[in-house]
């Protein structure tokens, strides 16, 4: 297994980068990255429309998020896949495609964890907001969600670690990541595959490992820092 590493350790890291497109472990994490921040705002108006006491808003909110989470993404890579170059009347590459089916399947977990951080803050704290005469927008622009997605980080960067797995899925429609990094490598040995795929299972738990620490960091802290503040009041 090291000898295979150590042969093909930069086709892992970046694909055929500077001779393609960016591959290997650095699109994984890249396609993740990406997806995620881009689903952000969509999850936050989502979750605005599942508190909210409009029917106008709220049912749309809770269907959209009810469908997206019944579903596989395989189902949204290959909806994409056929629909966004329908859509924008133009090719779209698979990164492309994996981000857009990655955006809205995100989008609608995103929205699930900041409800549940909204609605675990006290109500008391809205009412407090509107008296002191902002607008039900100012109140959670400036009062509710720092809160909400403050004690939901970890919750939101757990997210971002099944995010990093299902990136994977992104092989299907050729997408250069970790993946399909490591089947150019065993296409090359071809006999070789336990080998080859094992290293695969091991750099996405090692990654996963790291990414979990640093949830758990961010847990610690956030912990502390609440104590702090119950010690104080």
């Amino acid at each position: 297994m090291l000898d295979i590493l150590s042969d093909n350790w930069l086709l892992l890291l970046v694909g055929q980068y500077p001779n393609g497109a960016m591959g290997g472990l650095v699109a994984t994490v890249g396609l993740a990255l990406i997806s995620l921040a881009l689903a952000f705002p969509f999850g936050i108006l989502l979750a605005l429309g599942r508190i909210s006491t409009i029917r106008i808003f709220y049912w749309p909110s809770t269907a959209i998020v009810y469908i997206v989470r019944g579903l596989p993404l395989l189902m949204f890579i290959f909806w994409a896949y056929f629909f966004v170059p329908i859509i924008i009347n133009r090719p779209v590459g698979g990164a492309t495609t994996m981000i857009a089916a990655l955006v809205i399947y995100e989008s609608a977990y995103l929205a699930e964890i900041i409800r549940s951080g909204i609605q675990a803050l006290p109500a008391g704290q809205l009412e407090a907001g509107r008296s002191l005469g902002l607008s039900y927008i100012q109140t959670m622009r400036r009062v509710i969600l720092p809160q909400a997605l403050y004690n939901t980080l970890p919750s939101m960067l757990s997210q971002f670690i099944s995010t990093v797995k299902e990136t994977s899925l992104g092989f299907v429609i050729s997408v250069h990541e970790l993946t399909f990094a490591a089947a150019q490598v065993n296409n090359i040995l071809l006999t070789k595959p336990f080998e080859v795929f094992g290293l695969l299972a091991l750099t996405y738990f090692t990654l996963n490992l790291i990414l979990s620490g640093l949830v758990k960091l961010v847990e610690n802290r956030i912990q502390i820092k609440r104590t702090m503040i119950v010690q104080v009041t």
